[in-house]
Parts: structure tokens; sequence; C-alpha cells
């Protein structure tokens, strides 16, 4: 006769379930740096400093004109050049 040996199923483990995150991507504008757009971004710029009538911050001028803030800077630049903006209360306005 031959016994039978019970074997004993170890407990299975709580199965773990992972939430995965998103990894979000940061879009970056691609500015194409030459003459002709950033003379755009300044026209950009006047315009909406123009439309306004009062001094914007870089944030406002951007969201107005419709463009990014890098290019914002780039056409407050060129006007800060020619002498058409100057800066008030750390905001820019029309000279």
């Amino acid at each position: 006769m031959t016994e039978k040996k019970e074997t004993k199923a170890a407990p299975k483990a709580a199965k773990k379930t992972t939430t995965k995150k998103a990894a979000t991507k940061k879009t970056v504008a691609v500015v194409t740096i030459n003459a002709e757009t950033v003379g755009f971004k300044a026209g950009d710029v006047y315009n909406a400093l123009a439309a306004e009538a009062k001094a914007l911050s870089v944030d406002e001028i951007a969201k107005a004109a419709k463009i990014s803030t890098e290019e914002a800077y780039l056409g407050i630049g060129w006007l800060f050049k020619e002498g058409k903006v100057k800066d008030e209360d750390n905001k820019i306005t029309l000279a």
C-alpha cells in the first residue's frame, strides 16, 4: 500500500496593480529666427499694444497677439531697438 502525501499549495500573493501615469510632454514652439519672421512678430506685438492702448506684460502681449512668449520677446526686442516701445512698471507700452 502506498500512502499519498498531501501537498499544501502556498498561499497566493495578492496581485498588485500599478497605475501608470501618463507622461506629459511639453510642447516647445519652434521659432525660426531670421529678419523676416522676427519683423512679423514685432508687428504682431506692436498691433497688440496699439489695440489695448495700455501697458501690458509679456504674457498679456503674447495672449493678445496669439503668439508664444518667446516670439513676443523677439518682437519686443526688435521694437526696443527701433525705439517704438518702452518699459513702464515692468510692462511694455508704446513709446
